[in-house]
C-alpha cells in the first residue's frame, strides 16, 4: 500500500485520539498515534520498537542506519484535552482556514510527525553514514512518563536531539522546570442551615488559595532572570473539585495547581514553603490537609551556547537561541547524552487553545532546516563534520 501524502499523514495523526490527562475521566490511549507512525515507517524501511510504559500508553523508537551518535527527531504522541463547543471546527478533523490547518495537535504537536516524515522521505536512497531516530513519547502532557522511561532506562539515543514543540522555527536552549501539584482537603459535611454541623473544606481552600497566591508573589519579587519572556517564576491555580450540593457542607476540595521554576531555584524548597503556610490553615479550620506532587517535577532545561547543535540552528534559521517559559522532554533526552534543542514550526500562543492551528508558511521552511539537520548529522560522517 502506498505511504499517505503529507496532508493525508497529517489528517490521520489529529484524527487520531491521544489525549493526556490527569482526569481520568479524559486520559486516552496514544496506541492509535502510535501505530499509525509505526506502519507509515516501517513502510519507509525503518526499524520500529514500541515500548509499552503503562497500560495503553507507548514509546516508538523508529531508526534508520545504524551505528552510533546520528540525529533524534523528537515528540510527543498525546494532547491536552479539549471543550469542542468552543472550537469553530472539529478539533479532531483537519480543517483548512484561510493560511492555516486547524485542528487538535496541528502545533502541539502530532504535525511534526508529517514534517520529519516528509524531510527524510527524498534522502533513503542515499547511504546512512549515521543513524536517524524518529522518537514519538506518551503522556508529555501530564506525567512525562514517557520521556522519564527513556531517560531511567539509560539507552544512549544519538549525538543531537531536535524535540519539534511550538517554537516559531526559533531554537530554544533554556526552559523553566515543571510542577504539578496537588492539595486535598478533608473536612466534615453537615447540614448547611447550621455551620456548627461541619467543617467547609472548601472555605479552608479559600484560604489555601489566598497562601499560594501570597507565595507566588513573595517568588517573583524574589527571582528573576531576563533571558525568559516571563521572566519570574509563576504559578496556575489549575483546576478544582469539592462538594456536592448547595445545602450540605462541603466535606472534601483538591486543588491542582502547577508552579514555574526559574534554574536556581530548589523544588524541594519550594515545596517546603508550602506546607509552612499549610500546617496553620489546617489547625485554623480543624480540617486535615494533605499535599504532595502529581507528578515527579520536570527540570529545569539549559544547553550550552556554544554547543554544535545549537551554532547549527542558529546558522540554518537565522535566530540565535532563546529561553521559554514553557516545559519540555528537553532534560530526558539531555540526560541520555544527546545534545539537545527545542525546534518546531508551531505557535506557542495558539496551543492548549480552541482553535489551535499550524501556518501553512511554516511547512516548507520545516521541512527545508529538517532535511539540513538530517543531511548534516546522518548522511556526514562525523570526523568529516569536525574537520570543517
Amino acid at each position: 500500500m502506498p505511504l499517505p501524502s503529507f496532508r493525508e499523514q497529517f489528517a490521520a495523526l489529529i484524527a487520531a485520539p491521544s489525549v493526556s490527562c490527569t482526569q481520568p475521566n479524559w486520559d486516552q490511549s496514544n496506541a492509535p498515534v502510535i501505530e499509525l507512525l509505526a506502519a507509515w515507517l516501517g513502510d519507509l524501511g525503518f526499524a520500529c520498537e514500541t515500548q509499552q510504559i503503562a497500560p495503553g500508553k507507548f514509546n516508538l523508537l523508529a531508526s534508520y542506519g545504524s551505528g552510533t551518535g546520528g540525529l533524534v527527531l523528537a515528540g510527543h504522541s498525546d494532547t491536552v484535552p479539549f471543550d469542542a463547543a468552543l472550537w469553530q471546527s472539529d478539533p479532531l478533523k483537519l480543517t483548512e482556514v484561510g493560511d492555516r490547518w486547524v485542528g487538535l495537535g496541528s502545533c502541539d504537536m502530532k504535525g511534526f510527525f508529517a514534517l520529519a516524515i516528509e524531510a527524510v522521505r527524498p534522502l533513503l536512497d542515499q547511504p546512512f553514514k549515521q543513524p536517524l531516530l524518529i522518537l514519538a513519547t506518551c503522556d508529555e502532557e501530564s506525567s512525562m512518563a514517557g520521556a522519564r522511561a527513556l531517560a531511567d532506562a539509560g539507552r544512549p539515543l544519538g549525538r543531537a536531539a531536535v524535540i519539534g514543540e511550538p517554537t516559531g522555527l526559533k531554537p530554544i536552549r533554556l526552559h523553566k522546570g515543571v510542577m504539578m501539584e496537588r492539595i486535598d482537603i478533608l473536612g466534615q459535611s453537615g447540614h448547611s442551615s447550621d455551620p456548627a454541623l461541619g467543617r467547609s473544606a472548601l472555605e479552608a481552600m479559600q484560604d489555601v488559595m489566598g497562601e499560594l497566591r501570597g507565595l507566588r508573589a513573595q517568588w517573583q519579587r524574589e527571582f528573576n532572570n531576563p533571558q525568559f519572556g516571563v521572566p519570574q517564576p509563576t504559578l496556575n491555580l489549575g483546576c478544582i473539585h469539592g462538594g456536592d450540593n448547595p445545602n450540605r457542607i462541603c466535606g472534601q476540595c483538591a486543588l491542582e495547581f502547577d508552579l514555574r521554576p526559574l534554574p536556581g531555584m530548589d523544588p524541594e524548597q519550594l515545596r517546603e514553603a508550602i506546607r509552612g503556610k499549610l500546617q496553620p490553615l489546617a489547625l485554623k479550620h480543624q480540617v486535615r490537609i494533605d499535599y504532595g506532587p502529581l507528578f515527579p517535577a520536570v527540570p529545569p532545561f539549559e544547553q550550552a551556547a556554544d554547543a554544535e547543535l545549537v551554532r547549527l540552528a542558529e546558522r540554518l534559521t537565522g535566530h540565535s537561541a532563546q529561553a521559554v517559559a514553557f516545559g519540555t522532554e528537553a532534560p530526558y533526552l539531555q540526560q541520555l547524552g544527546c545534545e539537545t534543542l527545542v525546534l518546531g514550526p508551531g505557535d506557542i500562543d495558539c496551543a492548549h487553545q480552541p482553535g489551535e492551528h499550524l501556518e501553512l508558511a511554516r511547512i516548507e521552511p520545516t521541512v527545508a532546516l529538517l532535511r539540513q539537520l538530517i543531511q548534516h548529522y546522518c548522511l556526514t560522517r562525523s570526523e568529516d563534520v569536525q574537520r570543517r
